[in-house]
């Protein structure tokens, strides 16, 4: 959610692949091979090694969210299951130098383990290099600042399984229309290895599955401001688009909103991640049939998981992804939960009933 939207191409620049081939499963920002984060796991040695030796943790985040409030609750729970206490949690609200302060002042605490989402690349390189010099165990979320190596440098990067995300968009998608019809594709233009696999995992598994599904109009979009101008054109050109892809939920509220103005209420959307606008549109029986969620809470717990198994001098595996669920209205109370690890708005819960 996040995050990981908001983030601009200059941001993201040095971090990302050239542009993303459609692959068959999640792959790491350096082509690192993707671990289950079920395979993540303290053992009750582990916990018995790590308790009563007085650790900490540090928690560096780039914003805050839902999906973060979420991150957060997986780690604490782990880190405090292990005795592990964190003394620093940080929102850099999407600013690279003010990031760059927070892990000043969070090595000034002396935290065993760091967990982060590296907001720029090359500063976060330099930012970050005190920690790897201290021996603080480094564990980032979906971003790795430019250079650094897994074992050396870091514990793992953690992030969702990107592929499944984009393939249970299309799945959702072609269910709703019927396995047949004309949609529409909106991307995200950037170079930028989370969205550009999620991307286009939905185009591949259109392509390669549902052979009576056809990919008639495609759009790249940089700024979610522009949906509703954007999905406009598109509905212009294609005024019997059976469904359309949003690569994430922000811009998804702006495609809705150009559907309504044209009076459209044939055309179904799926989208990725979980956010109120969307989500009521869902329940109500609007446009809006499937979102398709990573599990944020899940996500917290890997990483914390694979901090403190560096810090017993395990090697964790380079690339850990979390799993993906499709949330519908028939699921949307426990998926939200299940997801963020909080109760839908009440504005969803109400109109549920």
């Amino acid at each position: 959610m996040l995050m990981r939207k908001l983030l601009n191409a200059t941001i993201l620049a040095g971090l990302l692949l050239a542009t993303a081939p459609a692959v068959a499963q999640t792959v790491g920002p350096a082509g690192e091979a993707a671990t289950p984060s079920a395979v993540v796991a303290l053992t009750d040695a582990d916990l018995a090694a790590l308790k009563d030796k007085g650790y900490k943790a540090a928690l560096l985040w780039h914003t805050s969210s839902d999906f973060v409030n979420a991150v957060t609750a997986g780690a604490k729970d782990e880190f405090a299951r292990a005795g592990v206490e964190v003394v620093v949690t940080t929102d850099a609200g999407f600013d690279a130098a003010r990031q760059r302060s927070d892990i000043e002042t969070a090595l000034a605490a002396k935290p065993n383990v760091i967990l982060a989402l590296p907001l720029d690349p090359v500063t976060s390189a330099e930012a970050f290099r005190q920690a790897v010099t201290d021996g603080t165990k480094l564990v980032f979320l979906s971003n790795v600042p430019s250079g650094y190596k897994h074992g050396t440098d870091y514990a793992a990067i953690v992030t969702d399984d990107l592929f499944q995300m984009g393939k249970q968009a299309a799945d959702a998608l072609a269910k709703s229309i019927g396995g047949k019809g004309k949609v529409g594709w909106i991307f995200h233009d950037a170079t930028y290895y989370v969205t550009n696999q999620r991307d286009n995992a939905f185009k591949t598994t259109i392509e390669k599955d549902y052979p009576d599904i056809k990919i008639v109009a495609q759009q790249g979009i940089t700024d979610p401001a522009r949906a509703e101008e954007l999905a406009s054109a598109m509905l212009l050109q294609n005024p019997d688009l059976d469904g359309i892809y949003v690569t994430w939920a922000e811009p998804a509220d702006g495609v809705l909103a150009a559907l309504r103005a044209a009076g459209n209420t044939k055309t179904k959307i799926v989208t990725l991640d979980l956010a109120e606008p969307v989500g009521l549109d869902m329940v109500k029986g609007g446009a809006v049939v499937a979102l398709v969620a990573d599990k944020a809470y899940e996500l917290g717990r890997a990483m914390a998981a694979a901090g403190l198994k560096s810090l017993l001098g395990q090697d964790a595996p380079a690339f850990v992804v979390a799993p993906a669920l499709t949330v519908t209205k028939a699921n949307v109370a426990d998926g939200w939960k299940e997801s963020l690890n909080r109760d839908a708005p009440q504005s969803i819960l109400d109109a549920l009933k």
